[in-house]
């Protein structure tokens, strides 16, 4: 069966269009994504103007029509914080659906945690045994532990590197002390969260998803052989951290010129870092391994797994 998963994010509307079957591993046939940074068209209410909900029926129909080109069967429409927390959210989700001609499910924040930490259990595998999974998108942070398929603890925080350069680093580059000031906001979001995941078993691996966390990966990390020849990437926050001060001194433009960072991530890749080194501080992690599932892999096994059970 061919099936399509359409993530509606902060940053980009993504299809991944895939041939599944009940017990099977999704074998992925295209890719098709559309950068957006829906955080640009943020007004100061918290809606999404008009220029934005047009970007999104666009890349939305350009996605249906792609989808329908590739003959799947079935489309699994997501959308993520960008479009769950704006202020005229009803409107925005009736306009996408009109695109879609279909209905559009809206993930709440710790559902999609949920769903990452699972793309991240079976790429891992039991094995792994203590997972801390951290997935940064345009407009949240998500954070989940557990050893199982189902995480003991889920959260979901504003701190999305989208989000964090509106709000935090709007000049171009944004300079050490507004740096500083997006960590030290960072550190107050994220307080309550690492108290929580202090009670949490110590994890066997610290894992971390999305398209931010491999750039920085191949940007600060090493490869390390063994993944059924896929690199495995892992990141150090101590090589992270030394990155910081020169994303920040180095303008956007320039940034696609280092490793890993493709121009769809160059205005946004510092607010992603700062976020991410603050977290792995608060949660005491030295290092974290890049799987290569997140939430589009997590949206397809469990429609895979409510197949199996028809």
């Amino acid at each position: 069966m061919r099936l399509g998963v359409l993530d509606i994010g902060s940053n980009t509307v993504h299809l991944l269009v895939a041939d599944v079957h009940p017990g099977g591993r999704p074998q992925g046939t295209t890719s098709k994504r559309t950068v957006l940074r829906l955080m640009r068209y943020l007004e100061k209410d918290g809606s999404i103007s008009r220029k934005g909900i047009r970007a999104l029926e666009d890349a939305v129909a350009e996605a249906r029509r792609v989808a329908k080109a590739e003959k799947v069967a079935e489309l699994l429409a997501t959308a993520t914080s960008a479009v769950r927390e704006a202020t005229n959210g009803p409107e925005v989700i009736g306009r996408i659906e009109k695109a879609l001609g279909q209905r559009l499910q809206v993930l709440g924040g710790e559902e999609e945690a949920r769903l990452t930490f699972l793309a991240a259990r079976r790429w891992f595998g039991w094995s792994a045994g203590q997972i801390l999974l951290f997935d940064i998108g345009g407009g949240s942070l998500e954070i989940a532990s557990g050893v199982d398929e189902l995480p003991d603890a889920a959260a979901s925080v504003p701190l999305g590197a989208g989000r964090m350069t509106v709000q935090f680093l709007p000049d171009d580059p944004p300079g050490e002390a507004a740096i500083e000031t997006l960590a030290q906001h960072a550190r107050r979001v994220l307080a309550p969260v690492a108290q929580r995941f202090a009670t949490q078993p110590r994890p066997d691996h610290v894992v971390g998803s999305s398209k931010a966390i491999r750039s920085l990966a191949k940007l600060a990390g090493y490869p390390v052989p063994g993944w059924s020849g896929i690199e495995r990437m892992v990141l150090p926050r101590a090589a992270l951290g030394s990155w910081i001060p020169r994303l920040a001194r180095i303008p956007a433009s320039a940034r696609q010129e280092l490793p890993g960072i493709t121009a769809d991530r160059t205005v946004q890749i510092v607010a992603g870092a700062v976020v991410l080194h603050t977290a792995m501080q608060l949660l005491e992690v030295d290092e974290l391994e890049v799987s290569p599932w997140a939430l589009r892999e997590g949206v397809l096994l469990r429609y895979i797994e409510s197949m199996a059970w028809r």
